[in-house]
């Protein structure tokens, strides 16, 4: 079968007619995520996945950091999620460096330990109750667009199929077929080779939630599942093979023993594989009318376990703009701005998660100056600070303009409203939430995309949210001109 192949865009129109239909390709947590908040929208939704049905437990993401359980709870799905995972209140990193998750600016001070599946099986119950037509064993194998829409060719079960729509989003993995067909290349290189998965029952549990050393030429992570068994990440810098080596569990239990001191009495691996880590990043999140989330924009080392929930991130920050664009409440124009935002980010992402990967693995030379860089860090609050918001997503802000206010692209924490809720809960129904000393009425004609709040204290600042938690404009002591000015260039 040919690769896929696309048309670039033409000033002209085919005779097809448009609509405000997004074409989601993907099934994880990124795409059902885009997809369920879509539908709850209104808008007409349809994934596609080459896979069959059904929810797999061979996914190698195992924890939810503090930002994308922030999103997940703007959602009405995080408390589920906390009740499944197990949380994690410290990350222990090398040579005893330690980071507090407990001391997060968030309503989740941890990082909850939790498979991806879970994850998976939470959003696509949600984006199934909202609508989304889901389209298993459909593999995308080209796609054209013109200035009115996206047309996708499908191979499926009973045939092939073209499908219009107004927009496409590639949330399909690492070889993400929608990214070649719009010619992304895909510039890195691999950061890790031979890697070995394994998932196993255990005869001694171990004394931490997540287990993880490194020791000489060895790395070993442990994580359970929640079902009795562990999963096992580990590599050894002398066996580089290639993927399709075979993998069997006497490997599995030798590196663990070299990192860890011990193998935990490691039996009936229900599942063994071997892959490579890579570290990618698409040059553009967008081509004309079809954009890339997740895995297809981006791939990194699994330190710091940032991967799905970078992903989430991104299809919290493009899911509300395509809502926008097609209920004709904001101008194209604001889909650039996911580029602008979310391509720093998943640079930082690529950046730190090496580092962390490569600190973890110094030898030689290198382990002296990893001791001095830790005692360093050890006696510098703000940079570990620092360090805990780029891996939990907490610190990251988005550009503003100059002369806004400090507050303006900043996330915003889950403030107590008058009356006894919170921001994340008037976040729920995906509209732009005002929070305000005073009081403002939103008019029917915004009612179905904005709630307004006011703060339990007594602060004086005015700040409109945006339906991703960040803040879209903020003034002290604004006036009813300021905030009408504000509404009509952010809510429409």
């Amino acid at each position: 079968m040919n690769g896929p192949t696309a048309t670039p865009a033409t000033p002209t129109s085919p005779a097809t007619p448009a609509t405000s239909r997004v074409i989601v390709v993907g099934s994880g947590p990124t795409g059902l995520l885009l997809a369920g908040d879509l539908a709850a929208a209104g808008i007409p939704v349809t994934v596609l996945e080459k896979r069959p049905h059904g929810i797999s437990n061979l996914s190698r993401a195992f924890v939810l950091h503090a930002r994308a359980l922030e999103q997940l709870d703007a959602r009405a799905v995080a408390d589920e999620l906390e009740a499944v995972g197990k949380p994690l209140t410290r990350l222990n990193l090398f040579d005893g460096l330690t980071l507090d998750v407990g001391a997060l600016p968030s309503r989740f001070r941890h990082v909850l330990v939790i498979p991806q599946y879970e994850v998976e099986k939470v959003l696509e119950r949600r984006a199934v109750q909202a609508g989304v037509d889901f389209r298993y064993e459909s593999e995308v194998t080209g796609l054209s667009q013109d200035a009115d829409g996206v047309t996708v060719h499908v191979e499926g079960a009973e045939g092939d199929e073209d499908l219009r729509a107004a927009y496409v989003v590639g949330a399909d993995g690492m070889r993400s077929a929608v990214r070649t067909a719009v010619g992304l290349p895909f510039p890195g290189r691999s950061a890790i080779r031979s890697v070995v998965l394994a998932d196993v029952l255990l005869d001694e549990q171990p004394e931490t939630l997540i287990t993880a050393a490194a020791v000489g030429d060895a790395f070993a992570f442990l994580a359970p599942f929640g079902d009795g068994y562990h999963r096992v990440i580990c590599w050894h810098r002398g066996r580089d093979v290639p993927d399709h080596e075979p993998v069997g569990l006497d490997e599995v239990r030798e590196i663990t023993r070299l990192a860890l001191g011990r193998d935990f009495g490691m039996r009936e691996a229900r599942w063994v594989s071997r892959f490579h880590s890579d570290e990618r990043q698409a040059p553009g999140y967008r081509v004309g009318r079809v954009f890339l989330a997740g895995d297809a924009a981006h791939v990194h080392t699994p330190a710091g376990g940032q991967g799905m929930n970078t992903g989430l991130q991104d299809a919290a920050n493009l899911s509300w703009k395509l809502a926008a664009v097609l209920h004709g409440h904001a101008a194209p124009g604001l889909l650039d701005t996911y580029q602008a935002e979310r391509h720093p980010v998943g640079r930082s992402v690529l950046r730190s998660s090496g580092a962390i990967v490569r600190l973890a693995m110094a030898k030689g030379w290198q382990l002296p100056v990893r001791s001095v860089l830790v005692a360093v860090l050890d006696r510098l609050a703000p940079v570990r600070a620092r360090i805990m918001g780029q891996i939990t997503g907490v610190g990251y802000r988005y550009p503003a303009p100059r002369g806004a206010h400090p507050l303006t692209g900043a996330r915003v924490p889950d403030l107590a409203l008058a009356g006894g809720g919170r921001l994340y809960e008037a976040l729920r129904g995906g509209r732009f939430v005002l929070v305000t000393p005073g009081a403002y009425e939103a008019g029917e004609g915004r009612a179905d995309r904005l709630a307004v709040a006011h703060w339990a204290s007594d602060r004086g600042t005015t700040v409109l949210v945006r339906p991703d938690g960040y803040a879209a404009w903020a003034a002290e002591d604004a006036r009813a001109a300021d905030i009408e000015s504000a509404l009509a260039a952010h809510v429409g």
